[in-house]
């Protein structure tokens, strides 16, 4: 059903569907990449009591990403990190680290569309947004974004942030907004056309809530990785861009926000 043969580690009771990327040729400061070097998509699936536990990597161009993220999670996956493996790599590759528990079939079929979408959305064909905006010309409305939000932000040089804290403990003290334990986002350009980039803060349980809220107001992710460790409450960031009018930006942020069990 992933529409790819695999392999099973009989120790292990694992079976794993690995895609090498040979579609993309990629040199990273100076080397010719093969998929060998870390350039291969894969899942292993393995029994957990009477459900099937699944555990992917995918190896995505950067037009690639949001496009499969949003493939994964309308199929029941859960997206858990966002990051690169590489520097002065050309193109640029990111790896997007998914899982899911359930029922094998389902799992497997899932696992499916996001391989036939990889291959669908290769050589360019995804999607990349871009927009002519200066921060140095901004006429956006703030009080159309804090009439959104709730929240209201401070408009300097062209950019208007908006910061909200989030608490956790680390070594037995509390740290919070303004240690960076805070989600925010800066709106630049007009109420028509704006750029909105920022930071969530979440606990693990609300990550997929916020993934989804985000895409589905067609707001890209651009990275889920951690800026601490050892903190209780565990806290994921995830960074954020997106480009459109400034209220459907504030609306798709919004969306996110309310989906975290604040």
């Amino acid at each position: 059903m992933t529409g790819s043969k695999g392999k099973l580690d009989e120790k292990e009771g694992v079976y794993k569907v690995s895609v090498p990327r040979k579609d993309l040729k990629v040199t990273t400061g100076g080397v010719h990449m093969t998929p060998a070097m870390g350039l291969t998509t894969w899942a292993a699936f393995q029994h957990a009591g009477k459900q099937t536990m699944v555990m992917g990597d995918l190896c995505l161009t950067e037009d690639q990403v949001n496009t499969v993220m949003s493939t994964a999670l309308e199929n029941g996956l859960e997206v858990t990190a966002l990051h690169n493996h590489f520097f002065w790599d050309s193109p640029k590759v990111m790896f997007m680290h998914v899982g899911g528990m359930g029922d094998e079939s389902k799992l497997a079929a899932a696992i499916g569309k996001v391989f036939a979408k990889i291959q669908e959305t290769s050589g360019g064909k995804g999607v990349m947004v871009h927009a002519d905006i200066d921060p140095a010309s901004t006429s956006l409305s703030p009080a159309k974004i804090d009439a959104v939000l709730g929240q209201k932000g401070e408009l300097k040089d062209g950019v208007y942030k908006v910061t909200i804290g989030r608490t956790t403990q680390m070594m037995g003290h509390q740290v919070g907004k303004t240690m960076g334990v805070n989600t925010w986002a800066a709106f630049a350009g007009s109420d028509e056309m704006a750029v909105t980039d920022g930071d969530f803060a979440m606990h693990e349980t609300e990550l997929q809530g916020v993934l989804k809220a985000l895409r589905g107001s067609g707001i890209n992710v651009v990275a889920i990785h951690q800026h601490m460790a050892g903190e209780t409450p565990r806290v994921l960031f995830l960074h954020f861009w997106g480009i459109g009018r400034t209220e459907d930006l504030a609306k798709g942020l919004k969306a996110a926000l309310d989906s975290q069990h604040r």
